[in-house]
C-alpha cells in the first residue's frame, strides 16, 4: 500500500487551488501525488452524479472509479478553455448513461435524491420539523421523477449539482439557449405537479 507524502498533497492541493494545469501536468506525468489530489478532489461529486443517474451505490462507485481511469488517460487531450469539473461531469455523465442502457434501469433519482438529502434532514431540530421535511421532500422528487430524461437531468445539475448555465451547456453538448428554455419548462411542470399531488 503506498504511503503519501503528506506534505506533497497538501502542497499540490494548494497546487491545485491555485494553479489547476500544473496539478494537470503532474497527473499527465504520472506523479501518485498528484492523481491523489485530482482524484479526492472530484470523486464525491462524480459519485453523487452517478448515483443521480443509475440509482445504484455499488454501480455508482464502478461508474466513478471508470471515469477517472477514462480521465486519467484523456488528461493530455483536456482543454483548459473548458472547466474542468464540468469535462470530468461529461465523462461521468456519459458512462452512466452506457450503464443504463446496459442494464435498462427505469427508475432514476426519487429514492437516489431522498437518501442523499437526509444529510440536511438530520441536521432538524425536532421529530415534527423531520416529518414536515419528509413530506415535502417525497413531494418534490415524486414530481421531477415524472419529468422526461432531458428536463430532469437539467434540473438536476443546474440545482442539485449547482453547475452554470454555460457548464450545463458543455457537459450536455447543447446550446445554452436550449438550457434556458428546458429550465423553464422543468420549472413549470414542476409546478403544476406539485399543486396536482398536494390537492390528492
Amino acid at each position: 500500500m503506498k504511503i503519501l507524502d503528506l506534505a506533497s498533497v497538501k502542497y499540490l492541493e494548494r497546487m491545485n487551488i491555485a494553479d489547476p494545469s500544473r496539478l494537470i501536468a503532474e497527473c499527465i506525468a504520472g506523479n501518485e501525488d498528484a492523481i491523489e489530489v485530482f482524484v479526492r478532489q472530484y470523486e464525491k461529486d462524480v459519485f453523487r452524479l452517478a448515483l443521480s443517474i443509475v440509482n445504484d451505490p455499488t454501480e455508482a462507485h464502478e461508474i466513478t472509479q471508470e471515469t477517472f481511469i477514462a480521465a486519467l488517460k484523456s488528461l493530455p487531450a483536456y482543454q483548459e478553455k473548458r472547466s474542468l469539473r464540468a469535462w470530468l461531469y461529461t465523462i461521468g455523465l456519459n458512462l452512466s448513461r452506457s450503464h443504463l442502457r446496459k442494464h435498462r434501469l427505469v427508475e432514476r433519482l426519487r429514492n437516489t435524491l431522498t437518501t442523499i438529502f437526509q444529510i440536511d434532514v438530520q441536521k432538524q431540530s425536532s421529530t415534527e420539523e423531520v416529518v414536515i421535511q419528509n413530506e415535502k421532500e417525497t413531494l418534490i422528487w415524486e414530481a421531477l421523477n415524472k419529468l422526461d430524461d432531458r428536463h430532469r437531468m437539467v434540473i438536476v445539475l443546474r440545482y442539485f449539482h449547482e453547475f452554470s448555465i454555460i457548464e450545463i451547456s458543455e457537459i450536455l453538448s447543447i446550446h445554452e439557449g436550449t438550457i434556458h428554455s428546458r429550465l423553464h419548462t422543468a420549472r413549470q411542470r414542476l409546478k403544476n405537479t406539485l399543486e396536482q399531488l398536494r390537492g390528492r
